[in-house]
């Protein structure tokens, strides 16, 4: 694999493109880092009350759905956002991943995941009464998605 960098002081945003013959697992690999490596100093921006608070999304757990829009759930607060479920799915970094039509949660705060045989999985976070259910439809996606974490290391 080449890597090549081009350096242009007219560029007002860097930009990579990847180019590839075909979409391996490699170059899977560089997109998700590149991706993570991106985002890992941003900010996101959530709300209680009046007041706005700017966390970093390595501390936020998951994000669900409820009667009152999207929430972004900590240890220990809840927050709302301002985004909808599928354009977080595109803003966030590779460690988010859908569980349910309602849920996205943080693969690297995953402390352990309950199969149920006939109902939904439960997934638990470490230090936190908090949870959140996986439904049957996502639960092989959440399990390849854990799979690749352990590979990569």
């Amino acid at each position: 694999m080449k890597i090549r960098m081009e350096i242009d002081e007219n560029i007002t945003e860097n930009e990579v493109i990847i180019r590839c013959s075909q979409l391996s697992e490699d170059v899977l690999s560089v997109q998700k880092l590149i991706a993570e490596a991106a985002t890992s100093g941003k900010q996101m921006t959530v709300y209680r009350g009046e007041t706005e608070y700017f966390i970093s999304p390595k501390k936020i757990l998951f994000f669900e759905t409820d009667a009152e829009g999207v929430c972004a759930h900590t240890r220990d607060e809840v927050y709302l956002v301002r985004y909808k479920l599928y354009e977080l799915e595109e803003l966030l970094p590779g460690f988010f991943v859908r569980v349910s039509k309602s849920t996205i949660l943080n693969l690297n705060e995953i402390y352990s995941v309950e199969k149920k045989i006939s109902t939904s999985s439960i997934v638990q976070f470490q230090n936190t009464h908090k949870q959140v259910y996986v439904s049957r439809h996502y639960l092989k996606a959440l399990r390849d998605r854990l799979e690749e974490k352990r590979m990569r290391g």
